[in-house]
């Protein structure tokens, strides 16, 4: 997210087109990220919301004392900063309608990319928006909350998906509505006679690691590391359906900066590989070497990425032994030993 959308969300106050939030009012934010300045005379109580670790951190740090999750009614307004993820943004708007007094402004910006346009036409469909101001590459809609949401709720809710029957996700998560191809063919590749501790790297909403505990019995403990906190909580919710005797623990980290602090026998991973549209190389390079240090001498790492991404020289660098395991069109499945 780009400090322009930033900019935009908070522009309609900068202008006097809405009065500035006072003393006394309370304000929800709604993926918020750290970087805005407050307009002059902004003086409300404001609580961020941010579900994804390495933006979240930086908003504590700033000292807004953020949310991984919503909480609280009766807001005098709201902001709802868009992404990338269309389900998420939907599940925004939904949030802000609901915990939003009747009356109440919601603004809502972002760019072209990030989905602006198709939320300006839905308002205006169900005869929400009063107004929008393109400004800084981006549009900032306001609405006010009315007092019947239900079309809108109707329009904007996202629902959890099933995913083959036994798996349970939602709209803004890593392959929320299937299994990710490069993870069905990884637990194809996962050992099946493992008894140790093991650690998912990126765990998204728990397919690897209920694989590898149904393929592994024995495992004795998987811990699951997943910086988007809603995922976590899928995660928790599908391993404790799918594999109700494996001991697991579940761990809200980022770690390109929070790396674990135990060691583990195995590390298993689909590593995430861009930021925004671009592939991001180093983000993947960053896991290898996390999963290294994390690794017992003789522990074992089994990987899935994409068959262009340049990964072998970062194993070549912190493990002992690394080999290719297998291929298809589209995925390869990197095994390496420290």
């Amino acid at each position: 997210m780009s400090r322009d959308a930033l900019k935009t969300l908070f522009h309609p106050y900068d202008v006097d087109v809405l009065p500035v939030p006072a003393e006394g009012e309370r304000y929800l934010f709604l993926g918020a990220e750290a970087g805005f300045r407050l307009p002059e005379g902004f003086a409300a109580s404001l609580t961020c919301v941010q579900g994804f670790r390495p933006f979240y951190l930086p908003l504590e740090k700033a000292g807004f004392n953020p949310l991984p999750s919503v909480e609280g009614e009766d807001f005098d307004g709201a902001l709802v900063l868009v992404g990338k993820h269309k389900g998420q943004n939907e599940a925004y708007v939904a949030e802000a309608l609901t915990r939003v007094k009747v009356g109440g402004s919601i603004v809502i910006a972002g760019s072209k990319e990030d989905g602006i346009q198709p939320l300006r036409k839905a308002l205006e469909k169900l005869g929400l928006l009063l107004d929008h101001m393109p400004k800084y590459h981006g549009v900032a809609l306001i609405l006010r909350r009315p007092e019947d949401i239900s079309d809108a709720l109707k329009v904007f809710t996202s629902k959890a998906v099933t995913v083959e029957g036994r798996f349970s996700a939602a709209p803004g998560m890593f392959s929320h509505d299937r299994i990710d191809a490069g993870s069905e063919l990884l637990a194809s590749r996962l050992p099946t006679n493992f008894d140790g501790n093991a650690a998912d790297f990126g765990a998204g909403w728990g397919y690897l690691s209920t694989m590898l505990a149904e393929k592994s019995p024995a495992t004795a403990r998987i811990d699951l590391f997943e910086a988007d906190h809603a995922a976590l909580e899928f995660a928790r919710a599908n391993l404790a359906r799918n594999c109700p005797k494996l001991t697991a623990r579940f761990f809200w980290q980022d770690l390109s900066g929070e790396p674990p602090k135990e060691k583990y026998d195995l590390v298993i991973m689909n590593p995430p590989f861009h930021e925004a549209q671009a592939a991001e190389p180093a983000l993947g390079q960053a896991f290898i070497r996390t999963a290294a240090a994390a690794l017992r001498q003789g522990g074992e790492l089994y990987m899935v990425a994409n068959r262009g991404l340049p990964y072998e020289t970062a194993l070549k660098e912190n493990f002992r032994e690394s080999r290719e395991v297998c291929r298809n069109a589209r995925f390869k499945v990197l095994y390496a030993r420290r």
